[in-house]
C-alpha cells in the first residue's frame, strides 16, 4: 500500500501535509481506489462507526516515542520530565506516562486527585500554579498514594502570601526537620514568548511568578525556616514557543539567580524550567528538540543542578485527532460552510487562541481534489466563534463524511465543556491493531448530574 498525501489549508497557512508531522497517522490506499486514514493499525472510519462522533483518538505509540525522544535529548544532564497534566489528564494517558518513568506537574487539587487515582507517588509530583488554595496546599502536604505519605516532591510558590500559607500549614502539621516541604519560587524572567498572548507567561506584566528582587528577598528571609526547605528555583515563559532563542535568554537569567543565591549561602538542587516547546499544527516550523536540549544543558550542567522540565503539548499534541462528521453544507454571502457535529465546546483552541488545526477528510476518493475556494468548518453551537477552521482548503465534503482535526491531543478534551448542553466527546486510545474507549461519551443524563 502506498501512503497518499493529505493536504489542507488552514487560516491562510498554505497547503500542508499533516501526516508528515504525525507519523502514526497515515493515509493508506491506491490511487485507483482512493485512500483512508489510519491510526497505527486501525482504520479511523471503522472506529468512528463503532464509537460515534465527535471523538478524540490518541496514538499510544506517538506518546511513547515523543516522551522517549525528549528524555534522550537531555541525557547530558541530571533531569526529570514532569508531564503537565493540564495538557491531557485522561487516566490512561497518565498511567502510560507513569509507566514510562515520568514525573508530573499539577496546578490544582483535582489534578493531584487524578494522579492519586492512578497510584502516582507524591515523590513524583510538582505543584505549580498562581492560585493554590489553603485546602489544596494542605492536601499536597498530606498527599497519599499507596504507602507514600511524605507529601509531594516540590512546591513552586508564586507569591509571598502563598508562601505564608504554606508555612502556616507546614507548622500546623508539624513538618519540621527532614519532613519540611521542598519549595521553589517561580521567578518571572521578563521574557516575551509564546504562540499567543493568552499563553505567554514570562513577561513582567503577567500574573505568574515574582520579579527577582522580591523572590530574592523571600529566599533570604526564610533561609533558616523551621517549616520549609529551599530546594529549587522555577521559571516558565510560555507555551507553543517556536524559537529556541527565548529559552536561551530565560535560562541564562535563571542561572544567574542560582549563582547569586549560592553566594548568599543558599544552594539549590533543582532548576525547574517549565515547558513551552512548540509543535507544528499547520505551516509552523517547530524548533529542533535536540538544539533546545543543548541550549538548556549547556547552561545548567556547569551549575550542578538537576533540571526539571514540564512538557505537555510536545508529548501529547501530535498524538491525537478529533473525529467529526459532516451534518450539512450551506452557502451564505458567498461563503461555503461545512457544518459538523463537533463544536467549540469540544475544541475551543481556534477561538480562544486563534489556533489553526489542519482538517482533512478521513476517506478520500481516487480523484479527491481540494476545493477551488476555501470553506469554514463550523459547529452547531450558537456562537459566531464556533468554528474549527476558517478558510480551509478541503476536499469536496458532504453530509455523512468523516473529518479529522489534526494535532488535537493537547488542550482539546481538557478544555472542553458542556456549553449549549452538549455532552462531551468520547476518548479512544489506539495501540497497534487494537483500540479501546478510555473515556465514555457523556450521556444526556450526565448534563444534570449533581443538580437539584
Amino acid at each position: 500500500m502506498n501512503s497518499m498525501t493529505a493536504k489542507n489549508h488552514a487560516g491562510g497557512a498554505g497547503v500542508v501535509d499533516p501526516t508528515s508531522f504525525t507519523p502514526e497517522f497515515e493515509y493508506r490506499g491506491r490511487k485507483q481506489a482512493g485512500a483512508a486514514l489510519w491510526c497505527e493499525g486501525v482504520a479511523l472510519e471503522e472506529l468512528a462507526r463503532e464509537v460515534g462522533t465527535p471523538s478524540y483518538v490518541y496514538s499510544r505509540a506517538s506518546i511513547v516515542k515523543a516522551y522517549q525522544r525528549l528524555d534522550r535529548a537531555f541525557h547530558g544532564v541530571q533531569h526529570s520530565l514532569c508531564y503537565a497534566v493540564k495538557a491531557n489528564g485522561n487516566l490512561s494517558v497518565l498511567r502510560l506516562l507513569a509507566k514510562l518513568g515520568s514525573k508530573f506537574d499539577v496546578v490544582s487539587g483535582g489534578e493531584m486527585a487524578r494522579l492519586r487515582k492512578v497510584g502516582v507517588r507524591g515523590a513524583s509530583i510538582v505543584f505549580s500554579g498562581v492560585g493554590k488554595t489553603r485546602e489544596e496546599i494542605r492536601e499536597a502536604l498530606l498527599y497519599r498514594a499507596g504507602r507514600d505519605t511524605a507529601g509531594i516532591f516540590l512546591f513552586n510558590v508564586e507569591s509571598a502570601a502563598e508562601l505564608e500559607v504554606l508555612i502556616e500549614e507546614s507548622a500546623r502539621l508539624g513538618r519540621t526537620g527532614e519532613k519540611r516541604p521542598a519549595v521553589s519560587i517561580r521567578i518571572n524572567p521578563d521574557v516575551r514568548a509564546g504562540g499567543h498572548a493568552h499563553i505567554s507567561t514570562g513577561y513582567r506584566q503577567h500574573k505568574f511568578g515574582l520579579d527577582w528582587i522580591e523572590a530574592r528577598r523571600l529566599y533570604l528571609a526564610h533561609a533558616n525556616s523551621k517549616w520549609i526547605a529551599w530546594r529549587g528555583i522555577s521559571a516558565h515563559i510560555g507555551s507553543q514557543i517556536l524559537s529556541v532563542e527565548p529559552f536561551g535568554t530565560a535560562i541564562g537569567r535563571v542561572v544567574e539567580c542560582v549563582q547569586e543565591l549560592r553566594r548568599e549561602g543558599i544552594s539549590l538542587h533543582y532548576l525547574d524550567f517549565g515547558g513551552g516547546l512548540g509543535i507544528r499544527y499547520t505551516d509552523e516550523v517547530a524548533p529542533d528538540v535536540e538544539q533546545y536540549a543543548r541550549t538548556l544543558v549547556d547552561a545548567v550542567k556547569p551549575r550542578g543542578c538537576e533540571l526539571l522540565l514540564e512538557p505537555g503539548r510536545w508529548i501529547v499534541g501530535p498524538a491525537g485527532v478529533l473525529l467529526t462528521r459532516v451534518l450539512y453544507t450551506k452557502e451564505n454571502g458567498g461563503k461555503t460552510f461545512v457544518i459538523v457535529d463537533a463544536a467549540m465546546n469540544d475544541l475551543i483552541r481556534p477561538v480562544l487562541y486563534e489556533a489553526r488545526h489542519a482538517i482533512t477528510k478521513v476517506s478520500r476518493g481516487a480523484d479527491a481534489a481540494l476545493r477551488e475556494s476555501a470553506v469554514d468548518v463550523v459547529g452547531p453551537v450558537c456562537e459566531t466563534g464556533d468554528f474549527l477552521g476558517r478558510d480551509v482548503l478541503l476536499e469536496e465534503a458532504g453530509a455523512g463524511d468523516l473529518l479529522a482535526v489534526w494535532t488535537a491531543g493537547a488542550y482539546g478534551f481538557s478544555e472542553s465543556s458542556n456549553y449549549n448542553a452538549r455532552p462531551r466527546a468520547a476518548e479512544v486510545m489506539v495501540e497497534g491493531r487494537k483500540w479501546r474507549v478510555i473515556r465514555k461519551r457523556e450521556a444526556i443524563a450526565d448534563l444534570w448530574r449533581g443538580e437539584e
